[in-house]
Formats: structure tokens, sequence, C-alpha cells
């Protein structure tokens, strides 16, 4: 990860809240990967998460977010912050590959490519499922 941030890459978004001691967003909580898809060559490799089709895509492929800032909306407000990264530039298509758990409960632990219910309550659209608990999801702009 530092030789990536060293480059000048950017690999992602982090989000901050204040801190209790200080009124700046100064405490990371939350972080969400989004890039263009060739950045992520383990996707192609995957039987799963191989791609759909020759588009150029962005790609968000985890989360992260800190376990006091759960079930507030954190995983929606970087979800809805990497939409607007990816667009400004210059994503035409953003794909995901998040959890479905069929009615399952899910540990933490294996949330951290998000929910299928986030996307869906984004605007993302189901192309294709290779897995039962493993869709590959897109937002058009």
């Amino acid at each position: 990860m530092k030789e990536i941030v060293d480059s000048g890459e950017i690999p992602g978004l982090i989000a901050y809240v204040n801190s209790e001691s200080n009124t700046n967003f100064d405490k990371p909580v939350g972080w969400i990967s989004v890039a263009p898809r060739e950045h992520f060559p383990v996707l192609d490799r995957s039987r799963i998460l191989k791609r759909v089709d020759q588009k150029q895509v962005w790609s968000i492929v985890c989360f992260f977010v800190h376990k006091d800032h759960r079930k507030i909306g954190m995983t929606r407000s970087l979800l809805e912050s990497a939409l607007v990264y990816a667009k400004e530039n210059g994503a035409e298509i953003v794909e995901a590959y998040p959890v479905d758990p069929k009615k399952k409960k899910s540990r933490d632990a294996f949330l951290y490519h998000g929910l299928y219910s986030s996307f869906v309550k984004s605007g993302f659209v189901e192309v294709a499922r290779r897995s039962e608990t493993r869709p590959i999801m897109r937002y058009y702009y």
C-alpha cells in the first residue's frame, strides 16, 4: 500500500469524523477502495469475479468502517463519495462485488466487500452472478 501511495496513485477514500477534543475532521473511521478495474488484476484471475464484458469500469473492491461507526450509514456515505470521485475522474460505469448473505447472518469480518443491499439502495444493478452470495453489480452514470 505504501508503494501505491508513494507512486501518487489514489487507491481509495478515507472517511473522517470530528474527535471529541477537536472541531476539525481528524479521526479516520472508514475506507473504501475505488479505482479503475485494471488496478485490481486479482479480479480477472477469479472465476467468480472475472470480467462480464470488455467495457471500461471502475471497481469498488473493499470497505472498512470502524466498529464504533457501523450501522449509522457510514458505508452508504463512503459508497456515495466513491461514486462522485469515480465520475469526477472519468468513470462511466462503476462495478462492485458485494456479499449477498441470502438470509444468513454474516460476521462483520466477512463483509469487507460491502452488502448487496447497500449497493441496491445506491442505484447499482446486478449484471452477473457466478456464485450464490457474490453478485457483480454496476452503477451507470
